[in-house]
């Protein structure tokens, strides 16, 4: 059950938001999941500001999963998620924050798991 929420400075077409998702769906199988329930939200134009300064080309990535993974699942999937917005959009690694939230109860369809 992982949702992944992607705020990014730039514009995204639609080519590239289906791009992002598939590319995502793909790499979620190193924290062990599948694209089968994955969530993905894009939300582009985003102002963002790191060490105080306006970034032009950057994202913030949050990474919600119901358990856990590793902490070297989560370094791998880092790498997979800056790659992933370099290759699409352009973004610069250094210019992207990413962030994990385990999460132990989540709900779908009427219920929790």
């Amino acid at each position: 059950m992982p949702y992944i929420e992607i705020k990014t400075t730039v514009p995204v077409t639609a080519a590239q938001a289906e791009e992002l998702k598939s590319a995502l769906g793909r790499a979620v199988a190193t924290l062990h999941k599948t694209e089968t329930y994955l969530m993905v939200g894009l939300e582009d134009n985003f102002s963002l500001w790191m060490g105080g300064k306006k970034l032009e080309k950057g994202a913030y990535v949050s990474v919600s999963l119901y358990g856990s993974a590793a902490p070297s699942d989560y370094d791998r999937m880092t790498g997979q998620i800056c790659a992933i917005l370099e290759k699409t959009l352009g973004l610069p690694g250094q210019g992207v924050y990413v962030t994990y939230h385990p999460v132990s109860d989540w709900g779908w369809n009427g219920s929790n798991f």
